[in-house]
């Protein structure tokens, strides 16, 4: 199995994570998720930084934000990475809000703006970076 097979897994994964979260959210179960957040959430960062290492072009002093001219690929991996702090950002303010707060309206309140970030960003990661077989 190619890694990109193993990343495309990873993503169904961390679907059924975030179903989970929605599904406690939905059914206003505080306790159930924040366990399902929590699981998300441990998983995009590990899940997150591995492709940062192993697929992604380095980005020359790590800057996100870039204001010199720079190749199609350096370009690319940058906007990705981008996409990846966002979404660990979102996960983690809903995970912080159930663990500290057990704000379960905020974090549902959120919820919407990371499944569209989420389904974006792994959509455009499959079909620009690993191709569109399965």
């Amino acid at each position: 199995m190619s890694n990109f097979e193993d990343f495309r897994r990873e993503h169904r994964e961390l679907d059924e994570l975030f179903g989970r979260f929605l599904a406690a959210t939905g059914a206003h179960d505080t306790e159930a998720a924040a366990l399902a957040i929590e699981a998300f959430d441990d998983r995009l960062r590990r899940h997150t930084a591995r492709e940062e290492e192993t697929v992604f072009s380095p980005i020359e002093g790590e800057k996100l934000l870039q204001k010199e001219p720079e190749g199609d690929a350096a370009r690319h991996s940058r906007e990705l990475r981008l996409e990846h702090v966002q979404i660990r950002e979102l996960s983690g303010m809903i995970r912080r809000l159930l663990s500290e707060r057990a704000d379960l309206d905020g974090a549902g309140r959120l919820a919407g703006n990371l499944a569209r970030r989420w389904d974006a960003h792994t959509e455009r990661e499959e079909r620009e970076v690993f191709g569109s077989g399965a």
